[in-house]
């Protein structure tokens, strides 16, 4: 068994997938992590709780929840999933020894794909896991295609449009700390007049990789905004969070070392806007442009540098 990731690549085969067994009783974990474990990555979990934790760290592909669990059942936590902007794309698949129609409209309600009734059969459980697998990939793919930049394989504007709404919605919703970090590449039309867009369009590449690196968390993402632009989307995350990560990435940028001669830094360095957004007075179109303003303001202080 691999050990689990936080995050998911998307060309992957269907034997890489991370299945989630949620189940409070460890025999029937065995026995589904037995149907499965030879051609899935499989971890386990024991409630409802564990499971939600689990998937926010490492984003399964797919879970098979039981219903009747203490502290939390199946259909609560997999009605907290589908709420939630992260975690409502991974299917949920109920496999329980209720079987009334009431519990199988219940499973269906609460947002699962699938139900199965114990004793599971193999064949069965490894077909719908299969099927609803694939469904998955496939969809992956598709919002790859429409939502990735081509240049950097980041998420594009379009997504970054479509999803920080929904992303201060759910700051507010929750009165958590929503920041955002505006990264602008220092005098990057001098380094292209230098050494050619060819290697501009690998500088970019570069700086991505590395913003990419330091942004790790999987509620975490970064967009390239235009051009030299990007910008790092960080869910509850306070002024002084923002502060660190800022400084760890000017530090991962200069430790890269790529040389620009046309800078007074000799080295291809940033400039980065902080926002952040900790009240419900504040609408998204101002944390938006504090950023910015906030971007022009590092340009003005010299560069190579954050202001917030």
């Amino acid at each position: 068994m691999k050990s689990p990731t936080s995050r998911a690549d998307l060309d992957r085969s269907l034997s890489d997938a991370r299945i989630l067994i949620v189940d409070d009783e460890i025999l029937n974990q065995q026995i589904l992590k037995s149907i499965l474990e030879d051609e899935y990555n499989t971890f386990v979990a024991s409630s409802g709780d564990e499971a939600i934790e689990f998937c926010h760290r490492h984003m399964p592909d797919l879970v098979i929840m039981d219903v009747q669990m203490p502290s939390m059942d199946g259909w609560t936590a997999c009605k907290i999933m589908q709420s939630s902007i992260n975690l409502r794309h991974i299917p949920v698949i109920f496999a329980t020894s209720l079987e009334t129609l009431e519990a199988e409209a219940t499973c269906w309600h609460s947002g699962g794909v699938d139900f199965l009734v114990k004793p599971v059969s193999s064949v069965s459980l490894q077909n719908r896991v299969k099927t609803h697998l694939t469904l998955k990939f496939q969809s992956d793919m598709l919002k790859k295609m429409a939502f990735k930049d081509g240049l950097t394989h980041l998420y594009n504007r379009r997504y970054f449009d479509d999803l920080i709404p929904k992303e201060f919605a759910l700051a507010r919703r929750n009165k958590s700390c929503l920041s955002i970090i505006m990264v602008d590449i220092d005098h990057f039309k001098h380094y292209n007049d230098t050494y050619g867009h060819q290697k501009g369009d690998k500088c970019i590449k570069l700086v991505a990789d590395t913003l990419s690196k330091v942004i790790h968390r999987p509620t975490d993402f970064v967009a390239r905004y235009g051009g030299e632009e990007f910008v790092c989307v960080l869910p509850n995350t306070d002024e002084q969070g923002v502060k660190v990560i800022s400084k760890s990435i000017q530090e991962a940028i200069q430790e890269v070392k790529l040389a620009h001669l046309d800078s007074e830094f000799g080295v291809v360095t940033v400039s980065m806007g902080l926002a952040t957004s900790s009240s419900t007075t504040m609408d998204m179109s101002e944390l938006l442009g504090d950023a910015d303003k906030h971007l022009y303001q590092a340009k003005s202080n010299g560069r190579n540098c954050w202001a917030a």
